[in-house]
């Protein structure tokens, strides 16, 4: 832990806009991302020495080396799931920690909306992981064939145990929207809604409604990190890497506990917490924003509780009438606009977003706020990070 906790520091950072349509290839998008993060922490292409990238994307780091001539690479790698941004990061910062390269490129492409050069999946059956094997056939067959689907059964269940009105949920989409109708490169700028347009929603998975769930966008971000100590050269104030963990538990499927104890619970988040906490010396109560995994509103409470913002069934109480987590507010939430506010991009534009904050750089805030914590990946697998104020 000692060795990236205060050592460690995310020194540039690069984002896209949102759309449903970028007109743009994968690589492409890759490529001004990459720049614009290059440019913002002041290197040139031959600095880069170490990549991680994601296994589903199709602008690999052999593609980015070559279009980038980001020259020779000591240090690459990847990471899967939704839960993989935070994780990304925690790659990154043990290379440099440990010397194996200078500055790490962490970025993500994805037309998930036009599905333009999508890089997908070639497995047949025989080469499907286990993890898919168990969804297609055993999920699938009785009608369980979608994210949402999921996060349903789940958030019925929450619902039931703590007898909780599902209208309640409608405040986390009016926040993000609000904070992402200030946001320029946001789907969704200038575009806020009331709770009475949440009500409206159509229900689009009892008990989610349409306005509950992210939209696929086109969109790609990039960061670069260092070491603090050649950070200090750099040009801008670092943004230390004070935590980061990776969470993955016995009873783990992609994006669904059904085989935890409590489905009313998020096991790889709270151990996600306790793991950031310890490393970072921090406690809830010193967290000034925190940017969630809002894939779907209902995580947005049972994360707050998994944390320890609040206690179990108190998630969204604690979320009604938005004040306590608008900008301005006790905690803000997703201050970009999140998945549910700005476009989705698997949590990577919510680490973007944590470094803007710390920096004082956000287009919804007055001054500077720190620390921060992110999350990714509320099903599971998860991640976190905790980042804040660089010297």
């Amino acid at each position: 832990m000692d060795m990236i906790s205060n050592k460690t520091a995310i020194v540039g950072i690069g984002i896209s806009e949102f759309s449903k349509d970028s007109g743009k290839t994968e690589l492409r998008m890759a490529s001004e991302v990459i720049r614009e993060a290059l440019d913002d922490a002041g290197l040139v292409p031959p600095d880069i020495d170490g990549i991680v990238v994601h296994t589903d994307d199709a602008s690999d780091e052999i593609a980015a080396v070559r279009t980038m001539g980001m020259g020779n690479l000591t240090f690459f790698g990847q990471c899967r799931w939704d839960g993989a941004p935070c994780g990304m990061v925690m790659r990154a910062a043990i290379g440099v920690a440990a010397g194996m390269a200078n500055y790490v490129l962490v970025y993500r492409a994805v037309n998930g909306s036009s599905k333009r050069r999508m890089g997908t999946p070639s497995r047949d059956i025989a080469q499907m992981s286990t993890s898919a094997l168990l969804q297609w056939t055993f999920h699938a067959p009785f009608g369980q064939i979608s994210a949402a689907g999921a996060v349903a059964m789940i958030t019925s269940r929450y619902l039931y145990e703590y007898g909780i009105d599902p209208d309640k949920f409608g405040w986390i989409p009016v926040v993000c929207r609000g904070h992402g109708s200030k946001n320029p490169r946001g789907m969704y700028y200038g575009q806020p809604i009331a709770i009475e347009d949440y009500r409206r929603s159509p229900m689009f998975t009892d008990p989610l409604r349409l306005l509950d769930c992210h939209e696929n966008s086109d969109a790609a971000a990039a960061l670069i990190i260092t070491t603090l100590e050649r950070a200090k050269d750099l040009r801008q104030k670092p943004v230390r890497i004070l935590a980061v963990a990776q969470s993955e538990v016995a009873e783990t499927e992609e994006k669904n506990c059904f085989y935890s104890p409590r489905l009313s619970e998020l096991p790889e988040i709270v151990r996600v917490g306790e793991r950031l906490f310890a490393m970072s010396g921090l406690a809830p109560r010193h967290i000034r924003s925190i940017q969630l995994d809002d894939s779907y509103a209902p995580l947005v409470p049972m994360q707050l509780e998994a944390l320890g913002f609040c206690a179990p069934g108190e998630g969204a109480a604690f979320c009604e009438g938005g004040d306590r987590i608008r900008m301005g507010g006790e905690i803000p939430l997703n201050t970009s606009g999140g998945s549910l506010g700005e476009g989705y991009l698997y949590g990577l534009n919510h680490i973007i977003e944590a470094v803007r904050l710390v920096r004082g750089t956000s287009p919804v805030q007055a001054g500077p706020l720190s620390p921060v914590l992110v999350t990714t990946g509320a099903l599971g697998p998860a991640s976190g990070l905790i980042v804040g104020d660089g010297l």
